[in-house]
């Protein structure tokens, strides 16, 4: 009778063994395939800035005023960054330009596309938006969203092997500098980093601006930006992710500033950091939805959008610096198919923009 019931109690632990053993086992993880930039994706994503570079209304222009002098059309103000809405939308879409002529140089409209990059980023009109740079008042224009973009423009033409690229680099040079010592100037001053997901995130436009340090092998923007980093986020931790996204962000406050010291600091050294930061992002059943557009005709709404391609490529970079961090491509991959299929419509609020920030998500999918 008693080797029956020890008989029994040891059957049961077994089997309660086992059911734990099986609840805690990992999840499987479906095989999934990273998003291509494709020929025929680039001539798809192309349409964008083409059709709006050098479209000048509508138009945003954002400018403080001192007196009448500063009145202007949009292309007298900015010859060479007049289209697109804004002016950081045209020069990011510039960008977009180069980056997929680099990238497929026999796209159906590659010699359209040299036309307008001669004719918009000539020394005449490069030096005109340095006037304006120049004008009292206008020191913290486009700061630092549009500062990054023109150096990341700069980092895309100096590593582009045309001759193109080099003349339209050296017409573009004066702004490249006015914003390199722009940069070198202002964030000593910057006591507090900016960690909002719109234009002014301090992380996001110091990320390309490492980029165009580390291209060039500037020594000194190096400094400037390493130095802040240290001051700024060095010792965060327990960054709120689950608070975001607000309803405007085409940035992730968190995955931006993760993205950044991920490319400053060795893997080892990003490794422990991250641990304190967002140490969730380490759990393989971590999830992070994709922002949902309401209404993508509303210009502030559609930023999700934009937010779903900037969290793609942050999670991408993340994933490529701790390959561990593998299963964060499958959200990122989400991320990108959610919003892709909806940038190449006839909402200009979002057409005049999203193709640079999908075309970005891309060119980082591994």
């Amino acid at each position: 009778m008693l080797k029956t019931i020890a008989t029994t109690i040891i059957f049961f632990i077994i089997l309660l063994g086992c059911k734990d053993s099986q609840n805690t086992k990992p999840k499987v993880v479906a095989s999934f395939a990273l998003p291509e930039l494709t020929f025929n994706e680039a001539n798809r994503l192309v349409r964008l800035p083409l059709d709006c570079l050098q479209t000048e209304y509508p138009n945003k222009l954002n400018q403080s005023l001192q007196d009448s002098t500063h009145l202007g059309s949009p292309k007298q103000l900015h010859p060479a960054f007049y289209g697109c809405y804004d002016w950081h939308s045209s020069v990011h879409g510039h960008w977009s330009l180069v980056s997929l002529l680099k990238q497929f140089p026999s796209l159906n409209q590659a010699s359209t596309i040299r036309n307008k990059l001669v004719e918009n980023i000539s020394k005449e009109n490069i030096l005109a938006e340095v006037d304006y740079f120049n004008l009292e008042g206008n020191k913290s224009y486009e700061r630092t969203y549009g500062w990054a973009w023109i150096l990341k423009l700069a980092e895309e033409l100096h590593t582009w092997q045309d001759p193109l690229a080099r003349d339209l680099e050296v017409n573009l040079q004066p702004l490249t500098n006015y914003i390199v010592e722009a940069y070198i100037e202002f964030l000593p001053k910057l006591n507090y980093p900016i960690r909002v997901g719109e234009h002014t995130n301090t992380a996001f436009g110091l990320s390309l601006a490492w980029d165009y340090a580390v291209a060039l092998e500037d020594e000194a923007l190096k400094i400037a930006i390493t130095s802040s980093v240290a001051r700024f986020y060095e010792n965060d931790a327990d960054c709120p992710i689950i608070w975001e996204p607000s309803g405007f962000d085409f940035l992730s406050p968190c995955l931006e500033e993760a993205n950044l010291l991920r490319k400053i600091y060795s893997p080892e050294k990003f490794k422990k950091w991250l641990d304190k930061f967002l140490p969730q992002l380490e759990d393989p059943q971590f999830n992070l939805e994709p922002g949902k557009v309401s209404d993508r005709t509303d210009g502030k709404l559609v930023h999700l959008d934009g937010l779903n391609f900037s969290r793609a490529w942050c999670l991408y970079g993340i994933a490529e610096t701790l390959p561990h961090y593998s299963h964060l491509k499958q959200i990122a991959t989400e991320h990108i198919n959610y919003s892709l299929p909806s940038i190449v419509d006839d909402n200009y609020s979002g057409t005049h923009w999203l193709g640079s920030f999908a075309l970005y998500a891309l060119n980082t999918a591994q």
